[in-house]
């Protein structure tokens, strides 16, 4: 035990995780020429493509310091704010953390978050000042800004250069010597913490745990705690970058397991793992659970891929356990889920996810939230309404109530005029404003429900350059004025368009939207009117034009009545064509609805 070191990599978007861990890799002899690449770590395609790292990756590496040899388990993480989940799952497997700050940057949002986390956690922080070989880089001023932050010694910060190599040796002797062994005893009964697990189509789930107290075998006899089920461990091993299987796993490391189990329900992140014949009494203090910040519906394109979708969500929940999912359903796109995701890169990478790895296509609707209507015949009996369709029409009702949050909201100084303008724009109401510190402002708003839900969170990232944190709390069902705004293709409804929206903003999401399909709808052979409507009123319209034939081109002059006739006659067509034509919605057209404000 004394020679294992469990650390993560922590930093902003872009600040040089990855390449640190290959370099990491390639100083400690972990992989060979052969398999070297930028970014090692990221295996998954879309994390290729977009540079950017979706998952915590786990590794281990053997490095022999002053003639003894160290096993160093790494976990490269994601930076972006909507995988926040991924880090601090992978801090609570941790005993410490290197923080990474590019040199050029300096510190930004996502490197104060993670620190906070990882200082919550009690993890030791290795601070590295990382691409010091850039001409842009400012060495001296953001080793300062570090100092100020952490609290530390100029001397202890460690200059670096992941790209080019400077400084990975100090990394690892600092790792050695600074972060301290896991603590644990080898001889009580067997304690490990699930910090992730992936699907494997043809092993069933694999499983990734971290031993706390206790060591465990192959063949053993092993047990979940959450679910109460016992399986055998039939593989265990650690994580190199290829699985290598092992007979025994020690208090202290890092590993994986394999017991044929199919249903991906049966493994939750954060769970205990413990001996089936003598269990340990306590679980270890599991992860919080996520809040989703960003909701959406998301619909199988059959309706008889319904049960296909739920257990490639379930796979995929295996892997992101921050995605949070509940059966609804829709009148035009019949049975779905309800999902909620960290942000709106989430959603889209879960979306891309479910059709490369599973083929399954997904239609994403607006989220909706569950408002209680009451209609004058019965003003105390509540009517739920989940979707559009279902509020009582106009003239029978008697008001709506909408869920109502409390948005803690918690930014530097500079921003705080801009966020408030978001939040006023989004029905809120202020309550309370308190500085933290000189620079660090609380704000608390009482929101609609209904107002955060998509593209909120998103949008207070942009206004405050990635610097508030947000968290909200329900508070209660209260009156408002919400009508139903209807989208009318040609005249016919479409239910999956239609919105319930505050009735000061009707008239401009209306707006808004008939403008918004009248780019996305490919023309037709017939004009296309689109319309928004509240009730039977007409609130805004706007026409596809038809696409016509020059049915003229052939009369070189001549009466204009020849003319005149071969053009009603084409009128009269598209006339008919109007009544029995329909229009099909490309899947662009529902997802651009939702960013009305792009």
């Amino acid at each position: 035990m004394e020679k294992i070191r469990n650390f993560c990599i922590i930093a902003h978007i872009d600040h040089g995780k990855s390449t640190l861990a290959d370099r990491l890799l390639d100083f400690t002899g972990s992989v060979s020429e052969r398999e070297k690449q930028d970014q090692l770590l990221d295996n998954m395609d879309l994390e290729r493509e977009r540079g950017i790292t979706i998952k915590s990756h786990a590794v281990q590496m053997e490095y022999v310091h002053n003639g003894e040899t160290y096993i160093l388990n790494l976990i490269d993480t994601p930076g972006h704010v909507d995988f926040s989940y991924e880090v601090s799952r992978s801090i609570a497997a941790c005993e410490g953390a290197l923080l990474v700050v590019d040199a050029a940057q300096s510190i930004q949002a996502q490197t104060i978050s993670n620190l906070y986390l990882a200082l919550e956690n009690d993890l030791e922080i290795i601070p590295v000042l990382n691409k010091v070989d850039l001409p842009s880089a400012n060495p001296e001023e953001v080793t300062d800004d570090i100092v100020d932050l952490l609290g530390c010694s100029p001397e202890e910060v460690i200059p670096a250069s992941a790209k080019t190599g400077i400084g990975i040796g100090e990394i690892l002797s600092a790792i050695i010597e600074r972060i301290p062994p896991p603590e644990g005893n080898p001889n009580e009964s067997l304690q490990a913490l699930v910090f992730d697990s992936v699907y494997n189509p043809f092993r069933g789930v694999e499983t990734y745990f971290r031993v706390v107290n206790g060591e465990i075998s192959k063949g053993q006899k092993i047990k979940f705690v959450a679910t109460g089920k016992s399986y055998d461990a039939d593989e265990i091993g650690t994580l190199k970058l290829t699985q290598v299987p092992k007979n025994k796993i020690s208090t202290g490391d890092v590993g994986y397991l394999i017991t044929g189990i199919k249903d991906a329900r049966e493994v939750k992140v954060g769970d205990t793992i413990t001996d089936a014949s003598n269990p340990t009494q306590n679980a270890i203090e599991g992860f919080e659970d996520v809040k989703p910040m960003v909701f959406a519906g998301i619909y199988p394109v059959d309706t008889e891929d319904f049960e296909e979708l739920r257990s490639s969500m379930e796979k995929l929940q295996l892997n992101d356990a921050s995605l949070v999912f509940t059966p609804e359903s829709s009148a035009a796109l019949g049975f779905g889920f309800r999902c909620g995701f960290l942000g709106m890169l989430h959603m889209e990478i879960i979306q891309e996810r479910l059709e490369r790895e599973f083929n399954m296509t997904v239609i994403t609707t607006v989220p909706n939230v569950s408002y209680h209507a009451f209609t004058t015949k019965d003003r105390e009996n509540v009517v739920i309404v989940n979707n559009p369709s279902d509020l009582p029409d106009p003239s029978t009702l008697d008001r709506v109530e909408e869920p109502y949050i409390k948005a803690t909201i918690i930014t530097k100084s500079d921003f705080v005029g801009n966020v408030m303008s978001l939040c006023i724009e989004k029905r809120g109401q202020i309550t309370n404003q308190t500085y933290l510190t000189t620079e660090r402002v609380e704000l608390i708003f009482d929101m609609p429900l209904a107002e955060i839900v998509f593209d909120f969170y998103d949008r207070l990232k942009t206004v405050s350059k990635g610097y508030a944190s947000f968290d909200y709390t329900p508070i209660g069902m209260r009156t408002s004025k919400l009508v139903r705004v209807d989208i009318l293709l040609n005249s016919q409804p479409v239910d999956a368009l239609s919105a319930l929206v505050h009735f000061d903003n009707a008239h401009t999401i209306g707006k808004k939207m008939c403008e918004k399909l009248k780019e996305l709808i490919p023309r037709q052979q017939f004009d296309i009117p689109i319309q928004a409507a509240i009730g039977s009123k007409i609130i805004s319209r706007e026409t596809i034009k038809a696409l016509r034939k020059d049915v003229t081109a052939k009369c070189y002059g001549g009466d204009i009545s020849r003319k005149r006739k071969l053009l009603e006659k084409q009128k009269k067509g598209k006339k008919r064509m109007r009544q029995v034509g329909n229009v099909e919605i490309p899947q662009q057209a529902f997802m651009a609805v939702l960013k009305l404000n792009d």
